[in-house]
Formats: structure tokens, sequence, C-alpha cells
């Protein structure tokens, strides 16, 4: 948590290789991890939705099928060529576990509602199975409906054994959603809530830095 500015996606853009961090050191499953590049974190089992998906998320021209595949097209290569018999059943595999509503699998990602294009962007790393989940605002701009099946499946990722690690600027999504609330200032963590702390006042507190 924290206000616009304080660092949140950073935080993120940094567990996943894409930015640089100045100090610091990451640990998955009590092991150290280097993560100096996004190729760094797939392999260590780190997927990242970001915050802004039709710039950062999606390739918006390509279809449906294409969006799914494109982190696990390596696994599905023979002789440097697809197998697209073997990619077409992961795609429809993932957009029926995130009920994806599209007219076909071929139809360009850009005429998608705003929670499909995020159901999109979920069921790509999803299918590599990741360790740890990171989500920069999940669930913006999506409807209500979509919205609470994103909720469903975040809590079925986390009874499954995966970390989700997720920024949000919605207080009603961290009382409901989150075991543990780290709220940031000027790039910091300035206070840590559990479950049972958290209330809109005390967040505001760590975020403007009044708590010192």
């Amino acid at each position: 948590a924290g206000l616009v500015g304080a660092g949140r996606s950073e935080l993120l853009r940094c567990l996943f290789g894409i930015d640089r961090a100045i100090s610091g050191r990451v640990a998955i499953a009590g092991c150290v991890v280097r993560l100096s590049s996004p190729l760094d974190a797939i392999r260590a089992g780190v997927a990242l939705v970001p915050e802004d998906r039709k710039k950062q998320g999606l390739v918006l021209e390509m279809a449906v099928r294409h969006n799914v595949s494109l982190a696990s097209l390596r696994d599905y290569q023979c002789a440097g060529f697809v197998r697209q018999s073997d990619e077409r059943a992961l795609v429809q595999r993932m957009t029926e576990r995130l009920d994806v509503r599209t007219p076909t699998l071929t139809q360009p990602v850009q005429y998608l509602s705003g929670g499909n294009q995020q159901k999109v962007v979920l069921a790509r790393w999803l299918a590599l199975s990741p360790t740890v989940l990171l989500l920069d605002e999940p669930t913006r701009g999506v409807d209500v409906g979509a919205k609470q099946g994103i909720y469903t499946l975040m809590r079925e990722l986390a009874q499954q054994g995966a970390a989700i690690l997720f920024a949000s600027s919605e207080m009603e999504e961290m009382l409901h959603m989150a075991d543990r609330t780290l709220v940031m200032h000027q790039g910091r963590i300035a206070g840590e809530l559990t479950r049972e702390q958290i209330t809109e006042q005390q967040v505001m507190r760590f975020a403007t830095g009044s708590a010192a």
C-alpha cells in the first residue's frame, strides 16, 4: 500500500528484474536468488502482472491465443518450430480456467473488455505455474464480475502454496485479500500491518509519514 509515487510499482519491477535495486537481496523458499533481468525472474518462478496492461502487459494487435502462449513458447518448440497442437491445448486450458470471454482465440486482444484483457495477462503467467506472483493494481479498470473472479483466483493460488505480492490503491481490497500489508512512503517500507491491525487510518499514518 502507499500513495501515488511511494514506490510500490518500482518495488515490484525490481523483484521482476526490470529495474535495478540499489541494495538488498531476494530469497525464495530460503534460497537467495539474483534477479537482474525478467528472464532471471521467470527462471526463479517469479511472474509480474503490470499496472498498465495495455502498454506493458499485452501485445494488443496479437490474438488472444498468442498473448496467452507468449511466455511459454520455448516449452512447445522442436527444432525451432512451435508445436501448434500443444500450444493450442495450453491456450484452451488456460482461457477456460480463467473464464476468458472471447468469440475466438484468434480475436485480437485489443477488442476484449478490460476484465478479459486482464485475465489474458494472468493466463499467460499462470501457464508457467509461478512460485511468486506479483500483481500491480490487479483489478484496476475491470468490472465487478471480473474483479470477483480475480479475487477467487488469488485465493486459490494462495491455498495451493503460491506467494502473492500485490500493490493496491483500494482499501477494501487490502482489507479482504491481504494477510499482511506493507505500507510504503518515499520509496521505503514505512510500516507493516497484520489483517487484524489494518484500518484506513493506520494505512494513511504510514503512507503520509506521520507515524514516525
